[in-house]
């Protein structure tokens, strides 16, 4: 037991979050990472790496589905997708139930993440192991967007923040290799912060979705491991449509998709698209600096 214990998360300059630990559950030094993972009593399981708060199990879905479900709905005809990032799994859980995915591949530089996620997370990634249509790929994620001659309808980034390991899954260069891995008319979704404590994060991307892709933007959801208010997701593609999707075709698609959500639904999809004007500000800085 570990009660007593005070995990901080200095993230963000000027702003402490502390949680309480009730027990540490695991905890490892790895070769990208410091990773620790301990319970809370209000958040659940709690996972840091390198002192940033990852994932818990109390609000996961809420980040989860509106990573997954928003592109994919919003496309319409995703049979590839591609996840860089996202070691627990959750993500990929969300993604695989649509039955109209072909196949999921996962991009994960860290394999301990992914090994400690089995035994800790099944709650919210059970059988995605074992789902035939799901490919798991050891490797830095920046090299295999560079490499791979791949195509995908749908890539999501769920990146830890632009520092460390994480910091090239930010880069112009990396976001150029996706828009080529990217079949056309396809979706890009990325995780860009809260704006209230990071703007220039997400000024900074739009800035470099802008030079690359017809339609750069970004959407937000409210999750409460993330301090700070809305979090940002960022958007680019080459179809302007996508994001502009009639509720009444989102509620078609979601219907057909049959499957329950607890934060997801066709009104929240569109309305997240819906940014209050200090984001939307961002937004617009961030294409007038392309």
């Amino acid at each position: 037991m570990s009660d007593g214990l005070i995990f901080n998360e200095t993230l963000y300059p000027g702003v402490q979050v502390s949680y309480s630990c009730k027990q540490i559950l695991y905890q490892e030094k790895t070769e990208h990472q410091d990773l620790v993972l301990f319970s809370n009593p209000v958040f659940g399981k709690v996972l840091m790496l390198d002192g940033v708060t990852q994932v818990t199990t109390a609000d996961e879905f809420i980040y989860h589905e509106m990573m997954s479900h928003v592109p994919i709905l919003a496309h319409g005809a995703a049979r590839n997708v591609l996840i860089v990032g996202g070691g627990d799994c959750g993500l990929a859980e969300e993604v695989l139930k649509h039955k109209s995915v072909e196949s999921l591949v996962q991009v994960e530089i860290d394999a301990s993440v992914v090994e400690f996620s089995k035994q800790h997370f099944a709650d919210f990634n059970q059988g995605v192991l074992e789902d035939t249509r799901f490919e798991l790929v050891i490797a830095d994620g920046m090299k295999f967007a560079a490499e791979t001659d791949r195509r995908f309808d749908v890539v999501i980034v769920d990146s830890t923040d632009p520092h460390g390991p994480g910091a090239v899954l930010f880069s112009e260069e990396f976001y150029r290799n996706i828009h080529r891995m990217l079949t056309p008319g396809g979706v890009l979704v990325t995780q860009n912060g809260v704006p209230f404590l990071q703007k220039e994060e997400l000024v900074t991307s739009v800035e470099r979705f802008s030079r690359i892709f017809k339609d750069a933007a970004a959407y937000i959801a409210a999750i409460p491991t993330y301090f700070g208010g809305h979090m940002t997701l960022g958007w680019a593609s080459d179809n302007q449509d996508l994001r502009r999707q009639a509720i009444s075709v989102l509620e078609e698609r979601f219907k057909a998709a049959g499957f329950e959500t607890r934060y997801y639904t066709p009104e929240v999809h569109a309305a997240a698209f819906a940014l209050p004007k200090f984001i939307l500000d961002a937004v617009e800085e961030g294409r007038r600096k392309a």
